[in-house]
């Protein structure tokens, strides 16, 4: 795991598990009290399903045009700004480098906090108010963590976990409150178990609890509305990377694909998934469909995807001896690195290695060389991918 995602986690931990700037209006206007809490309106959820199926099956025009009709009936509260948010977020996840959407994302969160304030001032007990605060507050930190932004990030995470304080012990009222508190138990002992370093900084915290936390995000992941799919995608995550249960990961991974097939992030995690479990049809079959639509210019569809899907069809190709296939998928793989800059990936130096392995196979021992240099010259003395190209570059020699 990278040093940026365990900054991003510790801000998480802290918080959620300048200038205000407002998308939409000049001015926060004055909150009329709302006779039901909207988190808990069926109706509502009624009227948001399709649009929230849309928004995480990357049809991002079609949900926010229904969220904004939302904005419209309910201008006064922090629900529509929140999914609108969101939106944006997704927009992000398949490629954090994507900065476009970075102030749309924030404007529509830091509406979301200006109204849900209003409605904690009439009632600092209201755990619609805090949910929205908690969850407002920890998106915007994400992104900030993502930006580098750590100042701006640690403080959203301070403020989100004042309000996430407030959720606790309230789950009663909806589902929606515990997926904060079960981000906050599984990763504030996850960081004490991987980065004793800062562990003196936790002390300052209430414990952790790796089970309970994943306990919960199961219930989360049943039973919300709004923050069921955000459940998941922490759940397969954890279960896949961190907690060996390669088998629930793949299960979470499959629905989330076969659910919102559309979502580039999903059906790229889904073929890592499939690639991994030995599945190479499933995975072949998967992997250039996730090309297919990077050529269509599908949303949310660009070289990260493509540079996994490439990786997984070029060893798929190499086991099965067909080289020319092989050959074409790891150049593609290639080319995706360079064109987002990610020439420090595994995924870029083993192409690289493997495009060597099959020029030596082709009796192009040139060829061969050529790469083999180029991994030596371009992966880190530590790695593995160096390693096999410095030995390779020796049994050649020892053949010459």
């Amino acid at each position: 795991m990278n040093s940026l995602r365990v900054l991003w986690l510790l801000v998480l931990v802290l918080g959620f598990g300048g200038g205000l700037t407002v998308y939409g209006q000049a001015q926060a206007p004055e909150i009329a009290q709302q006779k039901q809490p909207l988190l808990l309106d069926m109706n509502m959820q009624i009227e948001t399903t399709q649009a929230v199926n849309d928004m995480y099956n990357f049809k991002f025009a079609r949900a926010e045009r229904q969220f904004r009709w939302i904005k419209q009936d309910h201008p006064n509260h922090p629900l529509p700004y929140f999914l609108l948010g969101l939106s944006q977020w997704w927009k992000i996840v398949p490629n954090p480098h994507e900065t476009k959407y970075d102030d749309r994302c924030l404007a529509y969160m830091d509406t979301a906090t200006v109204l849900a304030e209003q409605m904690f001032d009439q009632d600092e007990e209201d755990p619609e108010a805090a949910f929205f605060l908690a969850a407002a507050h920890a998106f915007k930190g994400r992104l900030h963590s993502e930006r580098r932004d750590f100042t701006k990030a640690a403080s959203d995470g301070r403020l989100s976990l004042k309000y996430l304080e407030i959720c606790k012990g309230k789950e009663d009222f909806s589902p929606e409150l515990l997926f904060g508190d079960a981000l906050y138990n599984y990763y504030a002992e996850w960081i004490k178990d991987n980065y004793p370093i800062l562990r003196p900084l936790m002390i300052f915290f209430p414990n952790g609890d790796k089970s309970l936390g994943i306990k919960q995000l199961k219930t989360v992941a049943n039973n919300a509305f709004y923050t069921r799919t955000e459940a998941q995608y922490f759940l397969m995550r954890i279960l896949s990377e961190e907690q060996n249960d390669p088998r629930e990961a793949f299960r979470i991974a499959e629905y989330l694909h076969k659910t919102f097939p559309d979502n580039a992030y999903f059906h790229r995690y889904y073929a890592r998934q499939l690639y991994s479990r030995g599945k190479h049809r499933d995975a072949e079959r998967v992997s250039l469909d996730i090309i297919a639509k990077i050529d269509s210019g599908m949303t949310g569809y660009e070289a990260t995807s493509g540079r996994y899907a490439a990786f997984f069809l070029g060893q798929i190709y190499q086991m099965r001896t067909e080289l020319t296939e092989a050959e074409k998928y790891y150049n593609k793989t290639i080319e995706y690195a360079r064109s987002i800059d990610a020439t420090e990936s595994g995924y870029y130096h083993y192409s690289m290695l493997y495009l060597g392995e099959i020029a030596e196979k082709q009796d192009n021992p040139a060829r061969a060389k050529e790469y083999y240099k180029l991994v030596k010259k371009e992966a880190k003395r530590s790695s593995r991918a160096h390693e096999k190209a410095r030995d390779n570059l020796k049994s050649m020699r020892r053949g010459d």
